[in-house]
Order: structure tokens, then C-alpha cells, then sequence
């Protein structure tokens, strides 16, 4: 049955919104496009080759799970990664891109009430706006937790009244951070699970971004589940190619967890699922196992880093991404900035407020706008120097 009220008063999705914001106005110069975190680095030229391989795959239906090709080539990435073994039969399924997965884990998962009461799902503030649609859909109350400077860019799940921690059935994190960059430590991770185990909630690790970063690699959810003995289905991870190998297009990601857990939301697939195409899955799995391509592509976002912190390294506020591809940068008023750059510039950004939502009559995103730095170095540090000029001339 469709609740049509669970989402008639929503705002405008972030990019229908961002055109009506900006296309009323001319350009001030040669677009440069910083919105949407779309990677534009090259992929692997063989993908191309290996779709062509199997193509005769596209004339049969592709398995639903995944082929077994392609959930061996994630567990192997998983455990090399992570160093967590998993079973490629019955703790991975593929997914036709992570957004699938991100919704139809709160679907299969989450139940219709928590010790007598409405549910309640918990996620950052801002935030990746799949999570807010996965709650209303099972009619679950979402719980926006700020995640702002002062909380690290991460939210303080364990602020919450008792009240409604004992009523949540899940939680979002996303670590890497989008927008911010921020990463969740050990010990964040360590905290989070404790509280879902003290309130029984599950913990989905959105980890889209892991594969980007500078420094050390980012630690990832189920590794500390499995260092804390925790019951791996009290955590369930989400990984995709868009970032880690520049194939937003492939449509390739997927979901691990305890056997539960995956059982679950494979037996939502075989309902309600698209799985990949066969050719598809078979350049998806050389690509989860091929890690040279992924080094080339990390150091040409650590170049990008080293070109956002000397170009903005002395502009107040500024603070430089932990990993990821955004800027997050500080302003007075997030559309007016975004409109002053178009109009000035021809520099295309994001206003932050459109990653939020109020809380407590407090967007914490409107003094903010994110630059996503996806395109080629030169055209990058462009945009940046063209941000800085326009919008923090004084504050220099």
C-alpha cells in the first residue's frame, strides 16, 4: 500500500532545486562544473574489454545474488582490505549500484515497531537523502543528528534521549563523510556499536568513499565489529565502484553483513531487485580485484588535496579533507554564495543547506557550500582559485 503524505511535503531533491537556483541567471564565465561527485578519472581500459567478452551474458537473465565470480572478487576485497573473512554465498550480495542498497536495507530489515512504539532510523545531519526516503518508507521517524564542526563533522549518536535510542532500529554513518570528509576513527566505531548493542540497533556503514583518501586507509565498520566480537549481523557495510574505480555508470556495489542480515535483504532481491547484467558483473568482479588502478587513482585526488590546501590553506575556516572529494567550505549563506559564484564566475557548486534538513530550527548545512573536486587537476585547481577569489577576497 502507498502513503502518498510520507513524502507530498518533502523539499525539492538537491538537484531540481539547484537548477531553479542557478539557471535563472547567466554564467559568469566557462562552466566549471563542481556539484556532483560524478569521477571523471578514467577507468580501467579493459573493463571495455571484458563487457565485450561476455556479452552473450545479456541474453539471460543474471543471477540474482550475484555471479559467483563477482561475490568470490568481494569477499577477497573485503577481506583484504579489512581483514574480515566473509562467505561470498551466504555475507555478500551484489547490488545494482549502492542506492539500491542504502534503501532496501531498512526495508528488509528494520521492523514496523521497537518496544511498542514508532520506529526510529538515525542518520547524520547532513546527509545522503536516501536514508531520510528508506525511513519515511517504512513509515520510521527519521532522526537527523547534527554533524557539524563541533562534533567532528560526525554525529553524536550517543546524545540522544533514551527515549528514542530505545525505539531506533537502525543507524546511518557515512565514513568517509559526504560532505565533509570526516572519517570515523576505531574508537568512533567502537562507540557506535556498544550503543547499538546496548539498544539493539543495527549500524549501516555506508563506506562509499573508503577507497579515497590520504594517509592511512580509513577503518572500516565490520573490522571493528570483528575486533570487539560483536555479532556481525549487528553491522551491515555498503561499498560501490563510482568512487574507488571512476564507474558510477556500472553500477556495481554491494552489501556485507552477518549471514541473517544478507539472508534478508537477498530474499527482498528475489521480490522487488534489478540485478546487474551478466556482462556487467563479470568486469565488475576484475575490477573489485585489481587494486593497481585504485593506487593511480587515490594519488591524483591526494594531488587535488594539495592543490585545495594551497590555494585555500589561509582562508579562514577553511579545514582540510580528511578523504573523499569534497570541499566543505565555509560561507555566510549557502544559495547566495552558490548564485554570487555563478554569476561572477561560472563556477558551479552546491548549497549545503540542500544536503540537510532543520533541526531544532537550525539547517546545519547553510553555511556551507560543497565543491566536489572530480575533475582533472588543472580544471580543479581552477575552480578553487576562482572560489577563492570570489568568495574569501578579505578573509585571506
Amino acid at each position: 500500500m502507498v502513503y502518498p503524505e510520507r513524502f507530498s511535503n518533502l523539499p525539492a531533491h538537491a538537484w531540481p532545486r539547484l537548477r531553479a537556483l542557478l539557471d535563472v541567471h547567466e554564467g559568469g564565465g566557462p562552466a566549471v562544473h563542481m556539484t556532483i561527485g560524478e569521477p571523471k578519472h578514467n577507468f580501467p581500459a579493459w573493463v571495455m574489454d571484458i563487457i565485450a567478452e561476455h556479452a552473450s551474458g545479456f541474453n539471460s537473465y543474471p543471477p540474482n545474488d550475484g555471479a559467483p565470480e563477482l561475490k568470490q572478487a568481494i569477499a577477497s576485497f573485503v577481506h583484504r582490505r579489512y581483514d574480515v573473512p566473509v562467505d561470498p554465498e551466504t555475507q555478500v550480495m551484489a547490488l545494482n549500484g549502492t542506492r539500491e542498497g542504502l534503501y532496501n536495507a531498512v526495508m528488509a530489515l528494520c521492523p514496523e515497531t521497537k518496544n511498542g512504539s514508532k520506529p526510529a532510523i538515525l542518520m547524520p545531519n547532513p546527509f545522503y537523502q536516501v536514508y531520510m526516503i528508506a525511513a519515511l518508507s517504512v513509515a520510521a521517524e527519521p532522526v537527523m543528528v547534527p554533524a557539524t564542526e563541533q562534533t567532528g563533522h560526525l554525529p553524536d549518536y550517543a546524545s540522544l534521549p533514551k527515549d528514542v535510542l530505545e525505539r531506533t532500529t537502525a543507524a546511518y554513518i557515512c565514513s568517509p563523510a559526504n560532505p565533509q570528509g570526516a572519517v570515523a576513527s576505531a574508537a568512533y566505531w567502537r562507540e557506535l556499536i556498544a550503543l547499538a548493542e546496548q539498544y539493539d540497533f543495527k549500524v549501516f556503514a555506508d563506506e562509499c568513499y573508503s577507497e579515497i583518501y590520504r594517509g592511512a586507509p580509513p577503518v572500516g565498520a565490520l573490522q571493528v565489529a570483528q575486533d570487539m566480537g560483536v555479532d556481525l549481523n549487528r553491522v551491515v557495510i555498503f561499498h560501490s565502484l563510482s568512487k574507488r574505480s571512476n564507474l558510477p555508470g556500472l553500477r556495481s556495489g554491494f552489501v556485507a553483513s552477518g549471514a541473517e542480515n544478507t539472508q534478508e535483504i537477498k530474499q527482498l532481491r528475489n521480490f522487488a531487485g534489478a540485478p546487474l547484467p551478466l556482462p556487467l558483473q563479470m568486469a565488475a568482479a576484475a575490477v573489485w580485484n585489481d587494486e593497481v588502478h585504485v593506487t593511480e587513482n587515490r594519488a591524483l585526488y591526494v594531488e587535488k588535496y594539495e592543490v585545495a590546501d594551497r590555494i585555500l590553506g589561509n582562508v579562514a575556516g577553511y579545514a582540510s579533507p580528511e578523504a573523499g572529494f569534497f570541499l566543505w567550505l565555509p560561507v555566510e549563506n549557502d544559495e547566495e554564495a552558490a548564485v554570487k559564484l555563478w554569476r561572477e564566475t561560472g563556477v558551479r557548486v552546491l548549497p549545503g543547506g540542500y544536503l540537510a534538513q532543520d533541526w531544532n530550527g537550525v539547517n546545519p548545512g547553510q553555511k556551507y557550500i560543497r565543491a566536489a573536486m572530480v575533475a582533472p587537476k588543472a580544471e580543479t585547481a581552477r575552480g578553487i582559485e576562482l572560489i577563492r577569489d570570489c568568495l574569501y577576497p578579505q578573509k585571506i
